[in-house]
């Protein structure tokens, strides 16, 4: 149940809200004020027209791709820990045995379509083989572009 209030403690807090309810208004509308008159801190990219001079922020998560040397050897051992961290298994680690009979990655299978970009298979792995890149204009209308095979040479099947 309500409690009964009297009438002027009704007026005290119905001026409270009116004199505090727009100072909300105010906060919002100073920072906009702002950016009216001093245009040069606007943060907006302006997308289309800047493209080769826009950069990424660090943390920025786009899609996989595996970290390969001056070589172009990549560092993963096919130890499946990414594709064990993966929360919608975006990730198949194909691993073969090589001549020595060490088990070697043979194939690393992305499904773009299916990641989240939760950055959890780059913080799983133990080796440093993967990052999230930079890459932002990743829209197709290929469905088969969306499965990638990351450690795929230039010049291999």
């Amino acid at each position: 149940m309500q409690e009964k209030i009297s009438t002027i403690q009704y007026i005290k807090r119905y001026l409270k809200r009116c004199i505090t309810g727009p100072w909300s208004l105010i906060c919002g509308l100073s920072v906009t004020l702002k950016y009216f008159f001093n245009p040069k801190r606007i943060v907006t990219e302006q997308y289309p027209e800047n493209r080769k001079t826009l950069k990424m922020h660090d943390r920025y998560r786009g899609r996989l791709e595996m970290i390969e040397d001056a070589d172009g050897n990549n560092h993963c051992t096919a130890c499946g820990m990414c594709e064990r961290a993966c929360p919608n298994a975006s990730i198949n680690v194909l691993a073969t045995k090589n001549i020595a009979g060490k088990k070697v990655l043979g194939r690393y299978v992305y499904h773009f379509a299916s990641c989240t970009q939760c950055g959890l298979c780059v913080e799983a792995c133990p080796f440093g083989a993967i990052r999230m890149s930079p890459a932002f204009e990743v829209a197709t209308t290929d469905p088969n572009d969306l499965e990638m095979i990351l450690n795929k040479k230039e010049g291999q099947g």
